[in-house]
């Protein structure tokens, strides 16, 4: 019984320290707001997909359900998509210090934002379109 014991304990002690020796790791966590669809707003689909004259099914296609729809001073229809994003990465210099220490290693955050404006026509295609993109 004793030698199981010892075994279990080696063993273990043994599974901490190459852990303590792994290479530098990164972790990424994406916090990306999307739609039901999991359809990402980014800038470049907005530049790359959205054009004057598209029609408002296809804009839904693209982009999802807008945050707000609203209508201009000549009543015609407008939708704002306004969208955030949070990257974050966490480095250390060690697996087992991330599980059993507190403090050793980095934790860097990044946060995106991207307000789009689409003004639509009183056929429902788009007339005219806006964004805004900052990252702070």
């Amino acid at each position: 019984m004793k030698g199981i014991k010892f075994s279990i304990s080696i063993s273990a002690f043994l599974i901490l320290l190459l852990a303590g020796c792994a290479p530098k790791n990164n972790y990424y966590k994406d916090d990306v707001i999307s739609d039901n669809k999991n359809n990402k707003v980014t800038l470049g689909t907005v530049q790359k997909e959205i054009k004057i004259g598209m029609n408002a099914v296809e804009v839904l296609e693209v982009l999802g359900s807008p945050n707000i729809v609203s209508t201009d001073s000549k009543r015609l229809e407008v939708w704002v998509y306004d969208k955030m994003s949070t990257q974050g990465a966490f480095q250390s210099s060690s697996s087992f210090l991330i599980v059993f220490a507190t403090g050793d290693g980095s934790y860097a955050q990044t946060q995106k934002a991207l307000t789009i404006i689409i003004k639509f026509d009183e056929n429902k295609n788009v007339r005219d379109m806006s964004y805004h993109s900052s990252s702070f």
